[in-house]
């Protein structure tokens, strides 16, 4: 049979397994762990779910090996807890009857244990252990492991692939990448050891190579070894290329798959390119993946900001990569691999790569995923249930949270018209949509939401402004209000004049813009709108009353410093601690340490948030008891906020 991606969707054989195609569920955490790291069922039914999604293989992580020197709060297997064996036993079980491969990820944090653990007080008492002896930049002092320590947590990586194949996996991951314990050994960075396991790279090499052999060993061919590593850490001082390139030659009659991701998940500089956000290059893995693969008698597995299938394809067609590793992707849409399958790519839902799924566990909440609200909902949202009364819905608002309720609300098979104001779908999404470092995402994902909206079934009403009598005559028995909010407007002197724009308006184009811009706030739609305006030629300044290590703090860091090194790169200024004074034509007074400065603007935006419109909100809450208000009209959020509560209030009508 003829497919749209015919490399994509081609069998491969690794080690005795075979792949159905060459797309894989990479390792993204677990949505519930019990206190003893035992997955829960929520766990079971969110890796199921990629699995029937169609990848090839869907690695579950991470396992720690060796709790007595790593007390990361994830998954642990030991035979020692009653029924934890059993849990992952249904977990791989639940993978492999979709026919997918059932991995698990086997990790040790090293001198970076309890990154993931919420409770700081716990992880700061922590003994951090490591290569070497030292002290983290974070202050927490990390102690040299014995050999002793380093001969027990190889045998342990073994035992933990033994007790896996036991529960029903038919692969291991081996993570040896992102900054973790065996990424430690065989970096200078890290290992400044004299004896056996430090000094050379020979010597940096030995733990990891005796780890890997300990563990085939263990498991025979019983069990496939994919090997995850950092092909480039991003820093100076770290494993080159060439390091990389050794290692994986001599480890490749261990190991029946090179897994090559890069950098580190812990500082919050390099951890950028361990999980790429939109700020990022595409694919910017896949130039030293190639060269790697060029060297190796083995599979090469990439990963790493690939957008789309077509992207993935062409890396295989071109000979550099043997499989691809999703992640967002297929976060995004648990479907992607069918998708791809029956050449439906128009369907398949977008990654924004806003990285909300990674920020939601880093402070204790399941993974979540901003354009899919089912994500980690499995056991009750895997499909969308049928309503048992079937009512009339009116949905206000053509915005992201009006079109996902007008979607969901037609799913449960309710009848539904949607009126929105302007001649387009859109609301928020279509500034997002023109920055440039958003482009590559925001703009297939509008053009993916306005196809699946206009498509599904809804009565849309492009150009028509709901009023409550207008929406009173469709006799409704649910109405939705998704109008979005408004922009603030503080009540500085000069903030009416014609040289004053709203940050919409700034973005979208809607009104002319001079060479010196100044912009009054500095969050995180100030700094997107900065860094677009000065990518354009403008000379930017923000002003905001926060210090400057207070702003941002809501977007994870693999955003935040992606967007701080594109601000400093287009030459965006920050001045904080500061408040606006006043407005002039051609200029802006600011107070700032009880001193008054003045600074020229042709053109001031006003970028200081948005609150509900509390007042028409109210009108149309006024009409009838059934009125649910979702997204920013209820609360001012972001798209996850906005997604997630009008799939909430649709889904339960």
């Amino acid at each position: 049979m003829k497919r749209d991606y015919p490399n994509l969707c081609k069998p491969l054989k690794v080690g005795n397994l075979t792949f159905r195609n060459r797309m894989v569920s990479a390792p993204m955490g677990a949505t519930d762990i019990t206190a003893e790291g035992t997955p829960g069922l929520r766990t079971q039914g969110f890796y199921e779910a990629r699995a029937k999604g169609g990848a090839a293989a869907v690695t579950v992580s991470e396992l720690v090996v060796h709790p007595e020197t790593d007390g990361s709060q994830m998954l642990h297997l030991s035979l020692a807890t009653p029924g934890q064996l059993g849990a992952f036993a249904y977990v791989a079980d639940a993978i492999k009857r979709h026919g997918a491969i059932a991995s698990i990820e086997l990790s040790h944090s090293g001198q970076y244990a309890g990154t993931y653990m919420v409770d700081k007080k716990k992880k700061a008492d922590l003994c951090q252990w490591g290569p070497s002896d030292g002290v983290r930049p974070d202050g927490l002092p990390v102690r040299a492991l014995s050999v002793e320590q380093i001969e027990d947590i190889a045998a342990a990586y073994a035992n933990a692939a033994v007790l896996a194949r036991r529960a029903g996996f038919q692969m291991c991951m081996v993570h040896a990448g992102h900054g973790w314990l065996i990424n430690q050994f065989l970096s200078p960075y890290f290992n400044r050891r004299t004896d056996e396991y430090g000094g050379s790279f020979e010597n940096r090499m030995r733990f990891p190579l005796r780890l890997v052999k300990a563990v085939r060993e263990a498991v025979g061919d019983n069990m496939a070894i994919d090997f995850r590593i950092s092909q480039n850490e991003y820093v100076e001082g770290g494993t080159t290329l060439e390091d990389v390139i050794t290692f994986l030659k001599a480890a490749q009659e261990y190991i029946d798959d090179a897994n090559l991701s890069g950098g580190w998940i812990f500082d919050p500089v390099y951890v950028k390119y361990m999980m790429p956000g939109y700020p990022q290059e595409l694919c910017l893995n896949i130039p030293r993946t190639a060269i790697v693969r060029e060297q190796l008698d083995i599979p090469v597995t990439c990963v790493g900001n690939i957008p789309d299938v077509k992207t993935a394809e062409h890396i295989l067609a071109e000979g550099k990569a043997d499989i691809v590793a999703f992640a967002r992707n297929i976060l995004a849409d648990m479907d992607l691999v069918n998708k791809a399958y029956r050449g439906e790519e128009d369907t398949i839902r977008p990654c924004l790569r806003c990285i909300e799924c990674a920020s939601r566990p880093a402070v204790g909440g399941g993974v979540r995923c901003s354009v899919n609200p089912q994500l980690g909902r499995e056991l009750y949202y895997r499909e969308v249930p049928e309503a048992r009364v079937k009512k009339k819905v009116v949905v206000i608002g053509g915005g992201p949270a009006g079109m996902m309720a007008a979607q969901t609300a037609v799913k449960r098979g309710h009848d539904v018209v949607l009126f929105e104001r302007d001649k387009e779908l859109g609301g928020r999404l279509k500034e997002a949509s023109v920055l440039f470092c958003k482009e590559p995402y925001h703009k297939r994902y509008l053009a993916w939401d306005r196809r699946e909206t206009l498509g599904c079934g809804a009565d849309i009403r492009l150009g028509v402004e709901a009023t409550p009598d207008l929406v009173m005559a469709e006799n409704p028995d649910e109405v939705i209000v998704a109008i979005g909010g408004e922009h603030i407007c503080p009540p500085i002197p000069g903030a009416n004049g014609d040289n004053v724009i709203t940050v919409t308006e700034a973005d979208l184009g809607l009104a002319p813009i001079g060479k010196r811009v100044v912009i009054v706030g500095g969050g995180f739609s100030a700094l997107e709108c900065g860094i677009q305006l000065a990518y354009e030629g403008h000379a930017v300044t923000a002003i905001d009353v926060q210090p400057e290590d207070k702003l941002w703090r809501e977007v994870m860091n693999e955003l935040r410093s992606g967007l701080i090194e594109l601000r400093d790169r287009y030459g965006v200024q920050l001045v904080d601690e500061a408040m606006v004074k006043e407005i002039r034509e051609g200029s802006v007074v600011y107070t700032r340490g009880g001193e008054d400065f003045e600074i020229p603007a042709d053109t001031v935006v006003m970028a200081c948030g948005l609150r509900p419109n509390k007042e028409l909100v109210g009108q149309f809450v006024e009409m009838m008891p059934q009125v649910t208000v979702v997204g920013d009209a209820r609360q001012t959020g972001n798209i996850f906020s906005a997604n997630m509560s009008a799939f909430d209030a649709a889904v339960e009508l």
